[in-house]
């Protein structure tokens, strides 16, 4: 069970849900719909828009640590849940690269806010998906990208929403393109590593 403070802070706050008609998929629905939500506003690229984006972005990101909790807790983990919430992330952790390009297209970098935003978004989605793979592959619950310390290394999208706010967006892509595209070139060459360990394994067998 994750015990990072963010997993910890949303366990106390699900568990009053416990016994109630809210399931984890209703929570997912609402991350979602708030990610997406905020994924428009920050597009934008006006004052208001990076304002109101950055705080439906902090409400989306807690409720993915939410929907996990409540179903772990209340004894409602099931597989198609895993699977939506798991699409939910893709979506969401993967687009507000490509909004925050087009939120920036007007400022110092110009049109390649736009490039950086979509290269960044593609980075994302090759970790996600990478990641999953190599989670299932491994077998033993060992995550592609463990955290230290009580936090997980998605935890670092909460920075967004103070990075949104400061209109720092630029900088946020300039970076995320370079952090995303290494990490997306780690977790290919682990995949790749396992993949072929496995294959020796049932070779030697």
């Amino acid at each position: 069970m994750p015990t990072t403070y963010s997993h910890l802070l949303a366990r106390a706050l699900v568990r009053p849900l416990i016994g109630t008609r809210v399931r984890p998929n209703h929570l997912t629905t609402l991350r979602l719909a708030t990610g997406l939500f905020a994924c428009a506003a920050i597009a934008l690229g006006s004052p208001s828009g990076r304002a109101v984006g950055a705080v439906f972005w902090l409400v989306s990101a807690f409720l993915d640590r939410a929907d996990g909790e409540l179903a772990r807790i209340g004894d409602m983990m099931s597989e198609a849940g895993h699977r939506y919430d798991y699409i939910a992330d893709v979506v969401v952790n993967s687009l507000v690269f490509a909004a925050a390009g087009l939120g920036a297209r007007h400022g110092w970098l110009g049109g390649g806010a736009i490039v950086l935003g979509l290269l960044t978004t593609a980075s994302m989605l090759v970790c996600w998906i990478t990641g999953e793979t190599y989670q299932k592959l491994q077998g033993s619950g060992e995550k592609a990208y463990a955290g230290r310390w009580g936090f997980d290394l998605d935890d670092g999208l909460y920075l967004l929403a103070p990075l949104i706010w400061l209109n720092l967006m630029e900088w946020v892509l300039l970076g995320a393109a370079v952090v995303t595209t290494v990490m997306a070139v780690v977790i290919l060459v682990r995949l790749r590593r396992l993949q072929r360990r496995l294959a020796r394994g049932r070779s030697a067998a």
